[in-house]
């Protein structure tokens, strides 16, 4: 047996949580087995309604998995070709995958280089009478600065939806995402702070009517089994998702303070390095820590260092999305979004979830000093 003190340590570690709720997850399965109601089961309902008041928002509709959510969002908002939709260069591709599922054009904008956020500064110097929708992203966990994200908004009469695939439970100025904008969509991709065991997501909102339709187009268009009011999609959050979603939505507020008392550790033991930059905390915001991403110039040295001892890393994101080849028709270049690619040649993710040990913590941030850079 591999002695504890090598055995790698993972960027995320999946198993150690299932081990932790194992008896609660295998009752939960085993009731919708028993039933055998796999689709729209009365866990789907059940889970939205517990997810909607846990982000303080008035519905929540499950989906087949986060881009779905941002695109029938999106769709219900009547976005669509000719319209142009504002997000950040420094994502991941889905959030603007999204906008050009529905027909329309993403515009991208820099980011705020302490927070790695949309900033209401940017967002106003991007609006264009084309412009129907802003998507600021919540990364990494840190809540994007949406009361003045709203305020521009409100004020250029443009539509709002959060990407908070990343930041489940995170909050800004006392106020939970996902209760800001038009709309906010989730991912419960399995790494995520509140993750499914497969693929599920979930839009969120205020909107009655906005539920409704995001309801249809989920269902193939349609309000009663045989009735399409509209051409949807088949995009359903499964009754076994649900179930095991139900039981992870009663742990999720502990396991983000566990997450937040990870990053402190971090904080304080990795701040001594001059060749580091730490992730800082916005002001009046609540960082639910889905990853802890630290900056150096060191970056592909580091990376290979930790690797090569056994810890896991990751780059969150390598390549922003003005220069992914996807996105090459929009004709942008190196130097269009200096902070993004700045970010994009320096971060790196550490191991971060909330049954990391101390032992664990102890290791990476030696393994850290150890490096010469």
């Amino acid at each position: 047996m591999r002695d504890p003190a090598t055995r790698p340590i993972p960027l995320v570690d999946l198993k150690a949580q299932y081990d932790a709720i194992k008896p609660e997850i295998r009752a939960a399965i085993d009731g919708v087995l028993d039933r055998s109601q796999f689709i729209n089961g009365p866990e789907v309902s059940d889970f939205e309604g517990r997810f909607a008041a846990f982000c303080d928002a008035g519905f929540a509709v499950g989906v087949g998995n986060g881009t779905d959510a941002l695109t029938l969002a999106l769709k219900a908002l009547k976005v669509g070709p000719g319209d142009e939709v504002i997000t950040t260069a420094n994502t991941f591709i889905a959030t603007a995958e999204a906008i050009v599922a529905v027909g329309a054009t993403p515009v991208f904008v820099d980011v705020d280089p302490a927070h790695f956020n949309m900033t209401a500064a940017g967002l106003s110097a991007a609006i264009t009478p084309k412009t129907r929708a802003a998507i600021p992203v919540h990364l990494y966990g840190q809540p994007a600065p949406m009361a003045e994200i709203m305020d521009v908004a409100k004020r250029r009469s443009i539509k709002v939806i959060e990407d908070a695939a990343q930041a489940h439970g995170a909050a800004r100025d006392g106020k939970r995402v996902g209760s800001w904008g038009d709309a906010a969509t989730f991912s419960f991709y399995p790494s995520k702070n509140l993750g499914a065991y497969g693929d599920a997501g979930a839009v969120v909102t205020n909107d009655e009517d906005l539920a409704a339709a995001i309801r249809m187009l989920r269902d193939h268009g349609r309000a009663h089994k045989h009735l399409h009011e509209c051409v949807g999609v088949n995009s359903r959050l499964d009754t076994l998702q649900a179930a095991v979603l139900g039981v992870k939505l009663g742990r999720v507020e502990e396991w983000n303070e566990a997450r937040r008392a990870v990053a402190a550790k971090y904080d304080a033991a990795l701040g001594k390095f001059p060749w580091l930059n730490l992730p800082a905390q916005a002001p009046g915001g609540k960082h639910v820590y889905h990853l802890y991403v630290i900056q150096s110039d060191r970056r592909e040295g580091l990376r290979r260092h930790l690797s090569d001892s056994g810890i896991g890393v990751g780059i969150h994101y390598p390549v922003p999305l003005h220069l992914q080849p996807a996105f090459r028709t929009l004709g942008h270049g190196a130097g269009d979004f200096p902070v993004s690619e700045r970010l994009a040649g320096s971060i790196l993710s550490l191991p971060m979830y909330p049954e990391i040990s101390e032992k664990q913590l102890r290791r990476v941030v030696q393994t850290i000093a150890a490096f010469n850079p």
